[in-house]
């Protein structure tokens, strides 16, 4: 039986933004509506995350306009196995080069090109990635002199993986956290039969995250951070509106609940 595909995407995802430093070597070159970040080092770039298809050109075109040659991107890293998030990704491979680094919760969907799970909007098909290297829970990676930290953090999908790295923010180190979504966002958490132990790895995600800490906080759909809105604080005098230590445990909070409410309403359509 044929799954349905979603049929439009938000234009907001597609809106070209010019691309900007975020804090140290951490800069974006993402979309108005989806967020890519390129990460600086002394033997190359990691790019982390790569939008929808259609955008591959604009993301290549934001990488090179920070004098990044693509070719110098050694590294490219998702944070889950979704179109938006990965659609650009294979194109991304072949005209870098670079190595492609995931985890073995999301491997599945990547190599086959489709999300994984059930859900209530379908399948969103995705050109397959290869992937180079599966990453475990805890492990760093490193190109030059930068190092990041893989944090599996499941139940958006079973691989969602979050970043950490420290940077240099004039002068002041800052824990920067990519931020896997911990978005319900339509999966079935109740007899979710192609992935059994969502509702667990949610719950486990959530206490995971609580535990944890960063000075910034950034997300793959950039208003969940409001990532370009702290963008235009910076730029108008603000000089660390992207530093806010509480925001990480605010958004595990908020989504948590809002996780349990969705649960607790399909277990309830369930009994009738």
């Amino acid at each position: 039986m044929a799954l349905p595909v979603l049929a439009h995407d938000p234009p907001e995802w597609s809106e070209p933004v010019k691309p900007f430093r975020i804090a140290g070597n951490v800069y974006y070159v993402g979309t108005q509506g989806l967020a890519a970040y390129l990460i600086k080092s002394n033997e190359g770039a990691i790019l982390l995350d790569a939008t929808l298809a259609e955008n591959a050109g604009q993301i290549e075109r934001n990488i090179e306009s920070l004098g990044v040659p693509l070719r110098e991107v050694k590294l490219l890293l998702s944070d889950h196995a979704h179109a938006d998030h990965v659609g650009a990704m294979a194109q991304l491979k072949r005209d870098t080069g670079a190595r492609f680094l995931a985890s073995e919760g999301d491997r599945w969907a990547l190599e086959n090109g489709r999300n994984e799970g059930d859900n209530n909007y379908g399948v969103m098909p995705f050109d397959r990635i290869q992937v180079d290297e599966v990453i475990r829970d805890g492990q760093q990676v490193s190109l030059g002199d930068v190092t990041l930290t893989a944090h599996l953090t499941p139940g958006h999908t079973r691989g969602c993986t979050s970043w950490s790295m420290t940077v240099d923010d004039r002068g002041t180190p800052r824990q920067v956290l990519f931020l896997c979504s911990i978005t319900e966002a339509g999966n079935t958490l109740v007899g979710n039969q192609a992935y059994p132990g969502i509702a667990d790895d949610y719950r486990a995600t959530f206490a995971k995250l609580a535990a944890m800490r960063a000075d910034i906080v950034l997300t793959s759909h950039p208003e969940m951070a409001d990532v370009l809105e702290r963008a235009g604080k910076r730029d108008a005098g603000e000089v660390d509106a992207f530093v806010e230590p509480g925001l990480l445990s605010t958004l595990v909070a908020d989504f948590k609940v809002a996780f349990e409410d969705a649960l607790k309403e399909q277990e309830a359509a369930k009994q009738h």
